[in-house]
């Protein structure tokens, strides 16, 4: 494989792994006019908590993901949850397609929407990205490197990508229930739908899982990447109360990379 081919299609893998995030994780909620239901307001997450990913190529370490919950904090007088995931390729897949990425996202504290979405890339396609939420137009507003562009109209309960990755874990995992939730990064909104599968056993790093496995269609992904692609992707969340993301495959064209989770110490 040319490291050309290579670049090509480990630039669309990110941004299909940003994507497959979002599809798989709304998979288990009920949107329902524009209102979430049926959710525990006992949130199974807390300021602190830090789950670390290891991605691999194949069999090639290629990174790692970084998943927390920082301390909550006001935004226009609104309380709000924060949360942030940090994205890191290595040394050896830094010579292909380097990435250094940041994003911050915070959400109100009832859990009904997004309040502001941060994205701060350094890479061949550096991002320095702010989302603003305005529910009294129903808008959301984005601007990169302080170059803004129209705002678009959002519907209620619109997340943004990386919020969606904590609201999962606050639903009921059930095995062949398919779900739409409204989802934006500013400057296109996208209905996402995905399907929980079956319910299985999994081995990560010497340790047994007891998962859900989920499915995403990826149909809604043509903007993202190319149907030529041939775009497969797969997540394990696991079936306990917290509902982390044990494991993801995902295949682009020839190429398969696997993020697994470091196991937590009890």
């Amino acid at each position: 494989m040319s490291i050309i081919v290579t670049k090509g299609i480990y630039g669309r893998f990110l941004k299909l792994l940003m994507f497959g995030f979002i599809l798989t994780i709304v998979s288990s909620t009920s949107c329902i006019g524009g209102s979430i239901q049926g959710f525990d307001k006992k949130a199974p997450f807390y300021p602190g908590e830090r789950l670390m990913y290891r991605a691999r190529w194949g069999v090639l370490p290629a990174g790692e993901v970084t998943l927390e919950v920082l301390p909550k904090e006001t935004i226009d007088g609104i309380e709000t949850y924060h949360f942030a995931m940090i994205t890191k390729t290595n040394a050896a897949v830094d010579l292909l397609y380097k990435i250094r990425e940041r994003q911050d996202s915070y959400i109100d504290t009832n859990i009904t929407h997004s309040i502001l979405y941060k994205k701060r890339t350094e890479s061949k396609h550096p991002r320095d990205v702010i989302v603003n939420f305005n529910w009294g137009k129903s808008e959301a507003s984005y601007a990169n490197f302080g170059e803004k562009r129209a705002p678009i109209h959002i519907v209620p309960g619109t997340f943004d990508p990386l919020a969606l990755f904590f609201i999962l874990r606050l639903h009921d995992l059930k095995e062949n229930s398919v779900i739409e939730i409204p989802v934006t990064d500013g400057n296109m909104n996208i209905g996402v739908k995905a399907t929980i599968t079956k319910r299985e056993m999994i081995k990560v790093e010497e340790k047994k899982y007891d998962t859900f496995a989920v499915t995403p269609d990826m149909e809604r992904l043509e903007n993202i990447v190319k149907k030529s692609d041939n775009p497969q992707l797969k997540i394990w969340f696991a079936a306990d109360d917290k509902k982390i993301p044990v494991k993801i495959q995902s295949k682009v064209g020839i190429v398969t990379f696997i993020f697994e989770l470091v196991p937590i110490a009890p």
